[in-house]
């Protein structure tokens, strides 16, 4: 089965050495990416590890295909152990370092410990290298890459960083790589800055030779050729199909439909897009440079999750202040999901919905931790009580913008998601949207068939995260072209995301996890939630409490 290749490269940051380990069983089991993450986390990082701690591992991973040409696989894994969920999490981001990371020719990299000064870290296929950095402190994401460019001669596609959300310890802050791509949900930048890591940078020629040569060009023709709305506005062509099915969070969830959609969805997008966007080698170009003219702004987005939580969300009706938003995030290293609604839970506290100068205020303040800042940077989890509002999480992760009370299936999978209320863990809300051409789609309310539904797109989205194939290759990457290129049946194939997904539900059932974590704030809203609940326990073979019988991960 064709698996990443290398040698796990660990790096101690307390006493600033490393050495390199062999981890060929755990690559050929689980592939790479998320998988081995996942794996080397269960295995290395203790249970009972403070997530802000120096015993928290932080492991970036590739795939085997990172160091391919084939469009869809500009992709790069991060594991830890969170900050805000309390448990195992991983987020990959796109951009250009996954080539980069390949090139070291390490299968992965893990830091552990944490260093005494503000470190950047040089990794190359000949060694690595410790920069004190302590003129970074507080420097922006932007800043950061221009350090990078000035001392060691490599552009933004070397570079994952932090901005001072990560180094202030906000429990949300985002790994930031290519200035604009996030590893975003889970507070993995927070991690880093624990750490006192403020950038590393990867370098070195040391690909791996993968020949995959007729299904690359397959998947590249298509993704070149074929007509998609994404291309010209990237997820918010979703938005005003969300916001017509009553699915749209709006008012810090107190409705479901904004009347000021039009004002933040895909084509107000569009008009500012300037220019192609894209991820290493891809030919699909989905990403969205946009720019202002009258103000002169330019960032990388926003995305539909963005324009939910800073748009509709907070009441923003206005394209360009959402992009304000998004920008902000992006230099401040902060997930924009998290960060935004936490502050229409700030809006809904102080009556303010609406106020765009209130909103980049506190994200500025979140990022610093300055006056109610310091407050907000827990999470909303965290500080819906002082609020006094309620507490629209999963795990302490805040929802996405596909809405559970409509699409009950997507309710479901937020529920179980070892991540939290996370829409791309199983992405089952493409099955209950009322899309053209979709044969396969379920009712949007109601349980039936969903919880074994529920678990087969999980194990899919748990194989493309070891792959790592970005989520908008299905269509494209079926089965038969899996099969292609890693030389196996694809059932087989799924069976490694079982057992990934398995592995995470087994970490946090050592820290405490249980079936009382898998719940919404609107379960008793859902009739027949607990019983679809159970079921979903059913079909994984887990015990009706929500915990993995003990060991069974060590025993696969």
């Amino acid at each position: 089965m064709l698996h990443a290749e290398g040698p796990l490269l660990s790096v101690d940051l307390t006493e600033q050495t490393h050495e390199t380990e062999e981890i060929d069983d755990a690559l050929s089991e689980f592939i790479g990416g998320r998988g081995v993450g996942t794996k080397l986390a269960f295995e290395r990082t203790p249970f009972d590890a403070d997530p802000l701690g120096p015993e928290n591992r932080l492991f970036f991973t590739t795939g085997p295909m990172q160091a391919s040409r084939m469009s869809y696989t500009g992709r790069t894994n991060a594991t830890a152990l969170s900050p805000l969920t309390e448990g195992l999490v991983s987020s990959n981001a796109g951009g250009f370092v996954s080539r980069n990371l390949a090139g070291t020719g390490y299968g992965a990299i893990e830091l552990k410990g944490e260093s005494d000064e503000p470190v950047a870290i040089h990794i190359t296929d000949e060694g690595i290298e410790f920069d004190p950095v302590p003129d970074l402190e507080g420097a922006l994401v932007s800043e950061v890459t221009e350090y990078v460019e000035d001392e060691r001669d490599l552009n933004e596609e070397h570079a994952v960083a932090i901005g001072p959300a990560g180094e202030n310890l906000v429990r949300f802050a985002s790994i930031m790589t290519t200035e604009s791509r996030a590893f975003g949900r889970g507070g993995l930048g927070a991690v880093l800055g624990s750490k006192n890591v403020k950038a590393i940078t990867f370098d070195g020629d040391s690909h791996p030779e993968i020949e995959i040569p007729n299904v690359q060009n397959d998947v590249h023709r298509e993704a070149a050729t074929t007509d998609h709305i994404m291309k010209r506005q990237g997820t918010t062509s979703v938005t005003d199909l969300a916001n017509e099915v009553n699915g749209l969070p709006t008012r810090y969830f107190s409705e479901q439909q904004f009347e000021g959609a039009e004002g933040i969805n895909g084509d107000r997008v569009e008009e500012k897009k300037f220019k192609k966007g894209t991820c290493s080698a891809c030919a699909f170009a989905c990403k969205l440079p946009t720019k202002d003219e009258e103000s002169g702004l330019e960032t990388e987005g926003p995305e539909f999750e963005t324009v939910m939580a800073f748009g509709s969300n907070c009441a923003i009706d206005d394209i360009v202040d959402v992009m304000q938003s998004n920008e902000l995030c992006d230099e401040l290293g902060m997930d924009t999901i998290s960060c935004g609604n936490t502050v229409a839970g700030y809006l809904a506290s102080e009556d303010a919905f609406g106020d765009a100068e209130l909103i980049h205020e506190t994200v500025e303040k979140i990022a610093h931790r300055e006056g109610i800042g310091d407050t907000l940077a827990e999470g909303i989890s965290r500080a819906h009580e002082e609020l006094g509002v309620g507490n629209w999480t999963v795990k302490h992760l805040s929802f996405a913008g596909h809405e559970g009370r409509t699409l009950h299936g997507q309710g479901l999978a937020y529920a179980v998601a070892n991540r939290g209320a996370d829409h791309m863990y199983s992405t089952f809300y493409a099955w209950e949207y009322p899309l053209v051409g979709k044969d396969d789609a379920f009712p949007q309310g109601g349980f039936e068939g969903k919880p074994e539904a529920i678990v087969e797109q999980e194990n899919a989205r748990a194989l493309e995260d070891c792959g790592i194939v970005c989520r908008f290759s299905r269509g494209v990457m079926n089965p038969e072209r899996y099969e292609g290129l890693f030389g196996v049946d694809h059932e087989e194939l799924l069976e490694v995301g079982a057992r990934v997904v398995e592995m995470e539900r087994e970490f946090n059932n050592e820290r405490g996890f249980d079936r009382s974590d898998d719940t919404l704030p609107y379960a008793d809203q859902l009739d027949g939630f607990d019983d679809a609940l159970t079921e979903y326990y059913a079909v994984r073979g887990w015990n009706d409490d929500g915990t993995v019988s003990a060991g069974a991960s060590a025993d696969d």
